[in-house]
């Protein structure tokens, strides 16, 4: 396993995390309890949303939005093929078919209104967008396509997390919309999530779907708010547990001082490869917006070869990734193809994420800036 003198991303976990952690552990009640419903209370107030809900990670918040929007089999839901596979098997769980639709540029890695306005179909049961890095990208242009095409927005916020536009939170733009805390993401827990909403009918539906369908929950009985349950849905487990709940709650608290320290060292970033020839930063902030800066990609002109410029990065100790290879090219996802997605199969080729993270030191990216620099000169296309 090597050892990185610049990783991707980093987490640091200071005591009153840990802290926070431990007196869970010592009350003796780890399920979903008080640390949850407090954790959910402040994740609502912080996102402005009228509902927020914890989950076990981001994927089941996402398919818990699908299946409590009541999408199932012959509904067709239009969404980017530049994500994490996870969104499209949201969709899928409910027996819904995902339709791929292209990214707006190699400037704008993220869904285009214009390539999902011809795929809206009788089928299309909603469309659901992806804030690529932590960016709104075109949120706005696809709430106003949806609304007038009558089906409603789901937001794949994954990595939306202390983001605004318009002076909205990323995730409440849509119907609703699910946040991650991967260990990688801004908030990180190690495995964790969180869907919110401002539709009470549709948050009734998830609090349902998440605990088996139950009824009441066995926090509910503990205080003695009820003495049996009915099982009314078929529902699902996918609750999170106290200890993450504390530990989320805790770093909620420092997401935005952390997000504007990654602000600053975009700004950096910018700043110092704005020479650097043979390579761009992909993402690029609107007016009215306030990204999460999730990741830091940069576009590679067609005459770089990726993986030796990769190579070189991890011969100076940088690791570095790539987000993502395109869903529809997946095996699986080979019936869902409808054609050549021109835009995000030219990005997936020559995009390469480079580290980014809240405590990254100015020496740890002047090293990043330099190999970049000297890789993008050392790499030549293959012939």
């Amino acid at each position: 396993m090597p050892t990185w003198t610049v990783p991707l991303a980093d987490v640091v976990v200071p005591e009153e995390d840990i802290t926070a952690v431990a007196d869970v552990y010592r009350s003796g009640w780890l399920s979903l309890g008080p640390e949850t419903e407090a954790f959910e209370g402040d994740l609502a107030a912080y996102t402005g949303a009228r509902h927020a809900l914890a989950v076990a990670n981001c994927t089941v918040g996402l398919h818990l939005i699908c299946a409590a929007a009541g999408l199932g089999a012959g509904d067709e839901v239009i969404l980017p093929s530049l994500t994490f596979v996870a969104t499209a098997n949201a969709v899928a769980y409910t027996g819904a078919t995902p339709v791929f639709a292209d990214v707006a540029g190699l400037g704008a890695p993220w869904l285009s209104a214009q390539a999902v306005e011809p795929l809206i179909g009788e089928r299309t049961a909603a469309i659901m967008s992806m804030t690529y890095g932590g960016f709104a990208g075109e949120t706005a242009a696809l709430r106003t396509l949806a609304a007038e095409r009558g089906v409603p927005l789901l937001e794949d916020a994954a990595h939306g997390l202390g983001g605004s536009a318009g002076g909205r939170a990323l995730g409440t733009h849509g119907l609703a919309g699910g946040y991650s805390f991967f260990s990688n993401k801004n908030l990180a827990v190690g495995e964790g999530g969180a869907v919110v909403t401002d539709d009470e009918d549709l948050a009734t539906r998830m609090r349902l779907l998440r605990s088996h369908g139950m009824t009441t929950l066995t926090w509910d009985r503990h205080r003695g708010h009820a003495s049996g349950y009915d099982v009314v849905a078929l529902g699902f487990n996918y609750r999170i547990d106290e200890p993450r709940a504390a530990l989320a709650r805790a770093r909620l608290r420092r997401l935005d001082a952390e997000n504007e320290q990654r602000a600053v060292l975009v700004r950096r970033y910018h700043e110092e490869l704005a020479g650097v020839p043979g390579l761009a930063p992909a993402l690029h902030a609107g007016p009215d917006e306030r990204p999460a800066h999730h990741l830091f990609p940069v576009v590679l002109d067609a005459g770089i070869d990726r993986d030796a410029f990769r190579a070189e990065l991890a011969r100076a100790g940088i690791q570095t990734s790539m987000h993502y290879p395109p869903v529809h090219e997946f095996s699986i996802y080979a019936d869902a193809r409808r054609g050549r997605l021109a835009v995000t199969e030219d990005y997936a080729a020559r995009a390469v994420t480079l580290p980014l993270f809240a405590h990254m030191t100015r020496e740890q990216q002047d090293l990043v800036v330099e190999a970049a620099a000297q890789a993008a000169g050392a790499a030549p296309s293959p012939r």
